[in-house]
């Protein structure tokens, strides 16, 4: 274990090293600079001035760590730009801190933040024309990464002007290292009296404990890699306090050239016993793999070890072997292991187990899920006023981000996508997504996509199963600029009519015409001056009924003539008090009628949080993707501020829901996504043009909203089109039935509210009695009045098919919109005539005439005063009934003899 125990040497180490070479040093920059001055005896009190007006105090940085999301007690996925996992003193081998000091700074408890002996050894060799060399104490080592971290931490990429070139990030951070242990001449020279300053200054702030840890926690350890736990995790599986000595040796040899000496990739191998690996060009042998050749024959010709062993030991790492021996050697002279130790590690070959630590988003299980999540942080200022700090948040800053993510929600999305929604199709750009969310709150619980994600753009543009933009999301999240809502924007019109005071229940003519016109208070009105229509789904003729019907069959001709009736710019500001814009951020104007049956761009997630809107009771909650933030050191920071406000009245959201109920059951368009699990659901289905289908559907406590169309905004029709034996048009309600269905065992949901009776009310109106009109004059009459028609079986009457025999319900008033049923004549009909009092003769005839040949005598009474032909009193039926004319009619009379 190394000691902790400041010694007056080093204490007087760090004097002499501040004051001798400011001097020694002095006088060599001064004589490579400007020799004139180097011989005027001026160079020593030069030297000391220029090294007096250096900064002295460095004050380590927070160390960048990775960023990790969460859902749940699982990681989502990480981000850094330094994988590391800071550890205490007590978290790292004894070993480790023996390999590093014996290799690199042996003298490390006893100078005082410079080692004057090594530091001039390599300053003299500076001077004689090399780069600039090693020779740093472990302190100085330390002062460097820093300055490396803090350039890092602030390089940005500078776009391309007139005057300079593009600089992307990547190599703004390689121009740090650069600097940072390349820089020759004066440069070299000045950076290193720094670093020595600011060694100096740093023992006199911190212990050698602390310096050593933090050496170690900041050092790299090749490519991304940072910190000894991290590479002790991610070249050996295992946490920096089970080191081995052979494995602390290898990383201990690594931070003189960790890119050389890493060992997740083979740079060598010994094949027969000879020096015939890692030859240059001209079949010279490197002084390193020279140095391993050596130590191991040294041990094989003493007997330690065999030929075997001597293969195998550098066997696929001969560098890196040639670093871990000298390290192994420096440790057994200092005394830190034995000299069996030192056998045993030199020829256990190295056994790399590598552990990486993916990230981003491609390495997560809810991949779109988690890009959602990536780009809220990178445009939000919960996260940092720049983009840059947001950037530095996600990969530097160390954050512990927990998601709203629910995986039993997303598990369950994701299958049923992979199971019934392939990730392309000839002929369409395909694209499915369904996403869920908690209406009370607006915490996103899933985001499931048909397709395979990535961020190469190459891949993306070759194979259309694969692409990076989150079809859930808009432009600003996600990078989709949404897609046309169709019927399920009559959601907006839906609550306007009701807000106006407007019943389910009234009437309107709802058949196909041309589009009525329609007001625009704020955007002008808009006139069908072509006199166009509009077709509805399945070129139905539409019918006159209520808004509560159209909502049921998702009628176009109904909705526009709920649109005609009230004010566009009133529509447009319930789209936008519910939150919904269009995908690329713009607000909804209701410019014109095809509006109304949702030809603009919206998000999924924005219309899920409409619809939620209304199953919440009219509060209104913006999505949010995360719950927490932690800081590194344990500390909560902010998260995006996001709070539930009331857009509409609960009244309002009440009756709304009545109506979408209606939708989920019996005949309604979005039944079959109705889970049936016996949580009540609303909801609404959707088409564009035949290649886009939504359905969107709520319990009380979750949404779910599913999209499936041509995510390019091709016009691929979907319709005829089947994948794992489902019509793509009907992919929408597999989907969303399954995606609810496991929100609801999750979440459940209550009954909705009951509507307001005052916006269910019927109108009683005038009914016209269209009795012996043509059924076509008595339709139109009817549909004018506000009624539905329809026509009956043919009743015994002497008017023909095409006449009016009778309707039903007569009266005076009947209730709007209620349907009346008419009943034409079947020519057959006719009246029995009065013929009371006649004779029974004259009775006969009479009935005859009018039609009925079937005339019998039904009953008799004697009567002295009757006629000899007898006289009727009465006929069955009764005289003035409408019967067929082959009804059998029977005479009552009285005679003078029965």
């Amino acid at each position: 274990m190394p000691e902790n125990k400041r010694t007056a040497s080093g204490a007087l180490g760090g004097i002499v090293g501040l004051v001798g070479l400011s001097a020694v040093a002095g006088l060599l920059v001064t004589a490579a600079v400007t020799p004139a001055i180097a011989v005027s005896g001026a160079a020593a009190s030069s030297a000391i001035t220029v090294f007096d007006n250096m900064p002295s105090y460095l004050k380590p940085d927070e160390l960048m760590q990775p960023t990790t999301l969460m859902a749940g007690d699982r990681v989502l996925a990480k981000f850094y730009d330094q994988n590391r996992s800071p550890v205490t003193f007590d978290q790292v081998s004894p070993v480790m801190y023996d390999a590093i000091l014996s290799s690199e700074d042996p003298r490390y408890y006893q100078h005082g933040g410079v080692d004057l002996i090594g530091t001039t050894r390599a300053l003299l060799s500076n001077a004689s024309g090399g780069e600039t060399q090693g020779g740093s104490s472990i302190s100085q080592q330390y002062v460097k990464n820093v300055l490396v971290q803090r350039c890092e931490r602030d390089a940005k990429a500078v776009e391309a002007t007139e005057t300079t070139a593009a600089v992307s990030r990547d190599e703004a951070l390689q121009k740090c290292a650069l600097e940072a242990v390349q820089s020759d001449g004066a440069a070299g020279y000045q950076r290193k009296l720094q670093e020595m300053r600011y060694a100096i200054q740093l023992e006199k702030e911190y212990t050698k404990d602390q310096i050593l840890l933090g050496y170690l926690n900041i050092a790299n350890f090749g490519g991304t890699t940072y910190g000894i736990d991290a590479a002790a995790r991610y070249y050996f599986d295992t946490p920096a306090a089970n080191l081995s000595v052979g494995q602390a040796a290898v990383l201990a040899g690594m931070v003189q050239n960790p890119n050389r000496f890493r060992i997740d990739r083979e740079s060598g191998s010994i094949s027969d016993g000879e020096t015939s690996w890692n030859k240059a060009p001209d079949g010279s042998i490197d002084d390193v793999d020279q140095s391993t050749i050596q130590a191991l024959y040294t041990l094989r010709d003493n007997g330690e070890i065999t030929q075997e062993q001597l293969v195998n030991a550098a066997d696929g790492y001969s560098e890196t072997k040639g670093r871990q021996l000298y390290v192994l050697s420096r440790m057994e002279i200092d005394g830190k292991i034995t000299h069996e130790q030192y056998v045993a590690a030199a020829i256990e070959p190295i056994t790399p187990k590598i552990t990486p630590t993916d990230q981003g988003c491609a390495s997560s299980a809810a991949p779109y899920f988690c890009q959602y999540v990536v780009s809220t942080i990178l445009n939000s200022p919960a996260f940092g006023a720049e983009t840059d700090d947001r950037v530095r948040a996600l990969r530097q800053d160390g954050l512990t981000i927990q998601t709203t993510l629910d995986w039993n929600v997303q598990d369950a999305a994701q299958k049923t996508m992979s199971d019934n929604a392939p990730a392309s199709m000839d002929q369409l750009k395909f694209g499915a997504t369904a996403v869920s969310l908690e209406a009370k709150t607006g915490r996103l619980l899933a985001i499931a996509q048909n397709t395979k994600f990535t961020q190469d753009p190459s891949l993306a543009e070759s194979d259309p199963s694969y692409n990076s933009i989150v079809f859930a999301g808009d432009s600003t999240n996600g990078g989709s600029i949404g897609f046309s809502a169709g019927s399920t924007f009559k959601l907006f019109t839906l609550v306007d009519w009701l807000e106006k005071g407007h019943s389910l229940n009234e009437t309107l003519n709802g058949r196909l015409r041309p589009v009525p016109n329609m007001t625009n208070s704020c955007a002008g009105n808009w006139v069908n001056q072509g006199n166009y229509t509009i077709n509805n789904f399945g070129n139905s003729g539409g019918y006159v009924g209520t808004p509560m019907m159209f909502t049921r069959d998702s009628l176009n001709t109904g909705y526009l003539a709920m649109a005609a009736e009230l004010d566009l710019c009133d529509i447009a500001k319930v789209v936008k008090k519910m939150g919904v814009t269009t995908g690329d951020g713009k607000e909804i104007t209701m410019a014109n009628a095809n509006e109304v049956i949702g030809s603009d761009n919206i998000s999924p997630i924005a219309m899920a949080g409409a619809f939620a809107t209304v199953a919440n009771g009219g509060s209104r909650c913006p999505a949010k993707v995360i719950d927490k933030v932690t800081a590194a050191d344990g500390s909560d920071r902010p998260i995006p501020d996001l709070q539930c406000e009331t857009a509409l009245t609960p009244e309002i959201a009440a009756t709304a829901a009545y109506a979408l109920q209606g939708v989920m059951t019996g005949n309604g368009t979005g039944a079959a996504a109705n889970p049936g699990d016996g949580t009540p659901v609303l909801g609404k289905t959707g088409t564009h043009e035949a290649h886009e289908t939504w359905m969107i559907e709520s319990s009380t406590n979750t949404t779910t909203a599913v999209w499936v169309g041509n995510w390019d905004g091709g016009t691929t029709t979907l319709f005829g089109k089947y994948a794992n034996r489902i019509q793509l048009s009907d992919l929408r309600y597999r989907l969303a039935r399954d995606v609810q269905r496991a929100a609801d065992d999750i979440y459940g949901g209550d009954r909705f509210p009951d509507p307001v009776s005052n916006l269910l009310r019927t109108q009683q109106r005038d009914l016209p009695n269209v009795v012996g009109q043509s059924i076509d004059n008595a339709t139109s009459t009817l549909t004018a009045a506000g009624f539905r028609v329809t026509v009956g079986d043919p009743v015994d009457s002497p008017s023909g098919a095409d006449t009016v025999a009778a309707q039903n319900p007569g009266g005076a008033t009947a209730p709007a919109g209620s349907q009346i049923t008419l009943s034409p004549g079947n020519g057959q009909g006719a009246t029995v005539p009065n013929v009371g009092g006649q004779t029974v003769p004259a009775a006969q005839a009479a009935l005859n005439a009018a039609g009925f040949t079937n005339v019998s005598i039904g009953g008799c009474q004697v009567d002295g005063n009757a006629p000899n032909e007898g006289r009727v009193t009465s006929t069955n039926p009764a005289a003035d009934t409408a019967t067929n004319k082959s009804t059998a009619i029977a005479l009552s009379i009285t005679a003078k003899k029965c």
